[in-house]
């Protein structure tokens, strides 16, 4: 078999919020490096531009806000007439607190966590999974966090929907046709701008998202039905 035709075979189609920074970012570009296809989205114009700007089609990434299910439906029916459905699915895009005692976190704040974490997550389960469900193939990863299976003062609003992700993934899981897989997983501890607003000066002591993608894509490539319902790390 020729190269290209080993590509292609193996090539996969993959979805993943939240690209515009961070692991997103990293993410989106480790897997292309290894010849696979993005539809990526997130809600900065400028990184979306860049992206765009740096990888052709069949590569896609959009300026879209996960928490706006029309916005989300609207994306989801563009990727999927262009593509079909996704090998993988990976729900990225998310927002933390600031610093705050749980009384000290305002309204407004503790709603625009919920809306990104939660909801957000929601609203791209609920327009890409049915024509997954209908291939009957296809691997589903939320990122949730150490603060989803553990706890820690001054980001309970975060840590309440990573917790959230665990049971909502693993509900899934259970919902699932034999041969696909939903996964929630805690990628470790990354130099972030999430990291950088709770640990400040510290989170540099810790490994930078392209590092970290070096381990984690080819991690995430290699899940398959056998890790449905597993609550997963990325090996560190």
């Amino acid at each position: 078999m020729s190269q290209s035709a080993m590509t292609s075979v193996n090539q996969k189609r993959i979805v993943l919020t939240g690209v515009s920074r961070g692991l997103g970012r990293a993410m989106a570009e480790g897997f292309i490096r290894e010849g696979h296809i993005v539809a990526g989205c997130a809600r900065s114009k400028e990184a979306i531009g860049q992206l765009a700007q740096h990888h052709e089609p069949p590569h896609a990434f959009e300026v879209v806000d996960v928490t706006r299910d029309a916005k989300v439906r609207a994306w989801a029916d563009r990727v999927l007439s262009e593509g079909g459905a996704p090998d993988l699915l990976i729900n990225n895009a998310g927002l933390i607190n600031r610093n705050a005692p749980l009384w000290e976190v305002p309204a407004e704040e503790f709603s625009r966590v919920i809306d990104a974490n939660i909801k957000g997550v929601a609203n791209v389960l609920r327009h890409f999974v049915p024509v997954m469900v209908k291939r009957n193939c296809g691997v589903i990863v939320n990122i949730s966090s150490g603060w989803g299976r553990s706890a820690a003062p001054e980001v309970a609003p975060y840590c309440a929907t990573k917790w959230a992700i665990e049971g909502l993934t693993q509900a899934l899981a259970e919902e699932l046709p034999k041969g696909m897989a939903a996964v929630p997983l805690n990628p470790g501890i990354i130099n972030t701008r999430i990291l950088q607003s709770c640990f400040g000066d510290a989170a540099e002591s810790y490994p930078d998202a392209d590092a970290w993608a070096e381990r984690a894509v080819p991690f995430l490539l290699q899940l398959g039905a056998k890790d449905n319902g597993k609550p997963l790390s990325v090996p560190a």
